[in-house]
């Protein structure tokens, strides 16, 4: 019993919290607490350097439709409201990816997810591509045309690019053994 106080440890929080909660700077406690870590392979990765072209490509498609008056033709509010939502979701889910925030929030089935997001991203900027490239004709002889007709263009590519994004995101869900039905077979 003699060489039981040296056994026990009666500190319970460490000096830098001590500081914080004596009127510290309780900001540097708390950035103490939170890590950041980027995934660099991520980065360097093909559906990385896809999302990151969506990214730019989709904010380029758009700045050029709002910078023509498109109000005169009701399809490119639909184009507008493609461009601009998928272009905000894109970029959300890039930096989800990015910082791992995925690891996070383990109940969201992330590959099937990414999958379906780029599946419907892809639809919806067809319909906007081929709305887009169907109103380009009005703005034949105005200073606009050429806006409207590189909008158009960057909308194929982006579609493109969301086509490929949805194939890459197919395969890493199919690799990943996706399909509850064939991975919970007992053997």
């Amino acid at each position: 019993m003699a060489d039981f106080p040296s056994k026990v440890a009666t500190e319970t929080s460490s000096p830098h919290s001590q500081g914080s909660q004596q009127g510290g700077n309780s900001l540097r406690g708390l950035a103490a607490n939170v890590t950041i870590r980027m995934d660099m392979s991520f980065i360097r990765s093909i559906p990385a350097i896809l999302m990151m072209a969506e990214i730019f490509l989709g904010m380029l498609q758009w700045a050029l439709i709002a910078s023509a008056p498109y109000t005169a033709l009701p399809a490119y509010g639909w184009v507008l409201f493609v461009a601009i939502t998928l272009w905000i979701l894109t970029t959300i889910l890039f930096f989800m990816i990015l910082f791992r925030a995925q690891q996070k929030l383990s109940a969201v089935p992330w590959p099937m997810t990414v999958m379906a997001y780029h599946g419907i991203a892809t639809v919806l900027y067809l319909t906007a591509f081929l709305a887009n490239a169907a109103s380009v004709h009005p703005y034949r002889f105005t200073y606009f045309y050429g806006h409207m007709a590189a909008a158009s263009f960057f909308g194929a590519v982006v579609t493109v690019a969301y086509g490929a994004s949805a194939f890459f995101s197919y395969l890493e869900w199919k690799g990943d053994g996706g399909n509850a039905a064939t991975s919970t077979v007992p053997t």
